[in-house]
């Protein structure tokens, strides 16, 4: 099997009663311009109930221009969906994504997203984990990079109006889980300012076990110069990594005996969506995404000076927890207006570490 093919194969029994959520994702940022889409193709299943399985679309375009974005969910019975097993072929309703193109549409009130895209990537996958988690029951929920450092093309209709996407960089992703992260903080960074080969996967997760919280845990994998520097060891990332949270600012550092990083991810709070997840188990958690936010990075290889690299507007950030502000609970919806923006930023406590 083809490595992308095999990083993309279904994890999940979509008709099983364990609970589950699998998702594939595409996402690009414009070269220069604060502008950005993420499409999301999701099964979801609640646990004990597989009869209430269902599809869903997501898709946001974040215009940091016009300080607008437009956030949209589609969901259809599972019926009308069709997932291939062992390559990537996904459908969900009207809206598809293979290997190499995605087709589809999102509505809502108001507002409409279409998109015809295709895109290539000639990088091996990325783990964002240790090989052998993906196959144990800790964590419960799991994360890797099929298409790192992936170039778009093709249109995207926001309201009618195209946008030609030529050469966008980004990435396509496969997450799943019997159920969500406690909190976490997830970063991504296709292609820094002065380096748009640089690849970079991170995460801080804070969990429980048996309703007992663990130290955060902080993932980093960092390709460079055509090497893969991975900190994601369990004594790497628990011992060995650091992971701070404040409001939309989140600072992380890794270290391992042949090199250290540190990074420092941001966003203003008019950069994200709110959006509410079911969680298989029950109950929801609340994430505020972002592909506009900002990155510095400092990569410090055992006996080398350290290198800077930068990304101003072209960053993944997410942030997961269990509530959001009062008014935007509702999610997901056009995310538009000063209320929204600024209540965003207060979703999760201002220190969480």
């Amino acid at each position: 099997m083809h490595p992308v093919d095999a990083c993309n194969r279904v994890r999940c029994d979509v008709r099983g009663a364990g609970g589950h959520y699998e998702s594939w994702f595409a996402r690009a940022n414009h070269p220069s311009r604060p502008l950005a889409f993420w499409i999301r193709y999701t099964t979801f299943a609640p646990k004990g109930r597989p009869q209430d399985a269902v599809g869903e679309v997501w898709a946001i375009w974040f215009d940091g221009e016009r300080g607008r974005h437009v956030a949209l969910k589609d969901t259809v019975p599972l019926a009308r969906c069709s997932i291939a097993a062992r390559e990537l072929d996904v459908r969900i309703g009207l809206s598809t994504l293979g290997t190499h193109q995605l087709e589809g549409r999102a509505r809502g009130p108001g507002h409409t997203l279409r998109w015809q895209l295709g895109y290539a990537c000639d990088e091996q996958p990325l783990l964002l984990l240790q090989r052998g988690w993906y196959d144990r029951g800790f964590p419960k929920a799991k994360s890797l990079v099929p298409c790192p450092n992936a170039q778009f093309y093709g249109r995207i209709a926001i309201d009618g109006v195209p946008v030609e996407i030529d050469g966008w960089r980004g990435s396509q992703n496969h997450n799943w889980g019997s159920r969500h992260t406690d909190r976490y903080a997830w970063g991504q960074v296709a292609g820094f300012d002065d380096d748009p080969h640089a690849f970079l996967e991170c995460a801080t997760a804070w969990l429980k076990v048996g309703g007992v919280p663990l130290p955060a845990l902080t993932v980093l994998v960092l390709r460079v110069d055509g090497r893969t520097h991975a900190f994601n060891g369990l004594a790497a990332s628990m011992l060995r990594a650091t992971g701070r949270l404040r409001g939309t600012t989140w600072e992380l550092a890794a270290r391992s005996p042949r090199a250290r990083v540190t990074a420092r991810i941001e966003a203003a709070p008019e950069a994200f969506v709110a959006l509410r997840y079911d969680n298989p188990p029950g109950g929801v958690k609340q994430c505020l995404n972002s592909k506009l936010a900002s990155c510095v990075l400092t990569f410090s290889p055992k006996g080398e000076a350290p290198r800077t690299y930068v990304s101003r507007q072209r960053a993944a950030f997410e942030i997961l927890g269990d509530r959001l502000p009062e008014g935007l609970a509702a999610a997901p919806l056009e995310a538009t207006g000063g209320a929204h923006r600024r209540a965003a930023a207060a979703a999760l406590p201002a220190d969480a570490h």
